[in-house]
């Protein structure tokens, strides 16, 4: 029988932090790098919690070289083909650069379609030098999904292995309790992710993020907030709700380092200009860059080989106003951060969501006049 929950679900634009006293005199005094333990990963590691989303436009080689130097992890996409021997090559480089941390901040990315033969030789290789892996499906609620991980985790125990994605804190533990460090959680959030209009499935992002991590703190596991973060503080607000990483894709997308077609389009003003006597609309140029979700026709036809007959595409293809490099997001993206903690207290990334207490709105920002 259909049953409806009543319960108040929340996303990022429903809710704002609400100020409190605090010791921070500045933002340089809040502490962004968290040291991260889990629960079957042998290692530690010094973050600050961001990531770049494992799509193909980026989680790039290019990206990765920019944000290990933030101390923020990128997952490498799943299309990369690393018995190419560029690709092979860089990860052994980027071990043995002491800038790049040595892959600490590296994932490796697959799917439960992918060649598991092909990855686990990876895997094995001891001179691969990647030890962390990010199992990645649309709907982690399947069995096949806990098997695999299971799977991994006995044949690699000393593996850092997240996976996802879900919304729900019993497949969260689910998932922990099988071998998973860390849990993905998100489904349809994403800038680009059509899966809510077509299948009527999802659930708020700020209640999933509230709701799986808890669950998973409980089993000693992590959680990572996927998708649904358009600005700097929605990103504090992931984190501020218990994520303890939050990953990226539109955020990132339209930078240099980020794949995609740069498109230049000549746009029409609203500024009137004069020239040889007569007045109309300035034109100007405008560089863009394309992005879309690895659920996309687009995405299907050029990784996959095409759309399969039992598919409908669940990601559409948006054109990103062209940011420059994206050392200039990822430090505006830290620097709200830090506010954030000055306004409420918090002086390590960690103590965010014990400072954290959010106020229900009905709008977070006021109506804009005209364009800046």
């Amino acid at each position: 029988m259909t049953r409806i929950t009543d319960s108040i679900e929340l996303d990022f634009c429903d809710v704002l932090f609400k100020p409190k006293r605090t010791t921070l005199n500045s933002r340089r005094e809040a502490d962004i790098i968290r040291e991260y333990k889990f629960k079957y990963y042998p290692q530690t590691l010094m973050s600050c919690g961001i990531m770049a989303a494992n799509m193909a436009t980026t989680g790039t080689i290019a990206v990765n070289n920019v944000l290990q130097k933030h101390q923020a992890i990128t997952c490498l996409h799943k299309h990369y083909d690393f018995k190419d021997g560029e690709n092979y090559r860089y990860i052994t480089e980027n071990y043995n650069n002491p800038e790049s941390f040595h892959n600490a901040y590296t994932f490796i990315s697959t799917g439960l379609r992918d060649d598991k033969e092909r990855l686990f030789s990876l895997l094995a290789d001891k001179n691969f030098k990647i030890d962390k892996l990010c199992i990645d499906i649309a709907n982690g609620y399947i069995p096949k999904l806990i098997d695999f991980v299971k799977e991994v985790r006995d044949k690699f125990p000393d593996i850092l292995i997240m996976v996802g994605n879900i919304v729900t804190g019993d497949m969260t533990q689910d998932l922990i309790l099988n071998g998973a460090d860390i849990v993905k959680v998100g489904i349809g959030p994403g800038s680009v992710c059509t899966t809510r209009k077509l299948t009527g499935v999802g659930r708020p992002q700020l209640s999933a993020i509230l709701d799986c991590s808890d669950a998973a703190h409980g089993v000693g596991g992590l959680i990572c907030a996927d998708g649904g973060c358009t600005c700097a503080g929605d990103v504090a607000k992931a984190f501020g709700a218990g994520a303890d990483f939050v990953m990226l894709g539109g955020m990132f997308a339209g930078t240099d380092e980020a794949a995609g077609e740069l498109i230049e389009k000549t746009i029409q003003t609203n500024e009137l200009v004069e020239e040889n006597g007569e007045t109309h609309l300035l034109l100007k140029k405008e560089k863009y860059k394309l992005f879309y979700g690895m659920s996309s026709q687009l995405a299907q036809e050029k990784h996959f080989g095409g759309m399969a007959c039992y598919r409908a595409s669940e990601g559409k293809v948006v054109e990103i106003p062209y940011k420059g490099s994206i050392d200039n997001v990822i430090q505006e993206i830290l620097g709200g951060i830090r506010s954030t903690m000055t306004y409420i207290g918090a002086r390590r990334l960690k103590d965010i969501p014990k400072c954290t207490t959010f106020y229900r709105v009905n709008r977070q920002l006021n109506e804009v006049f005209g364009k800046s």
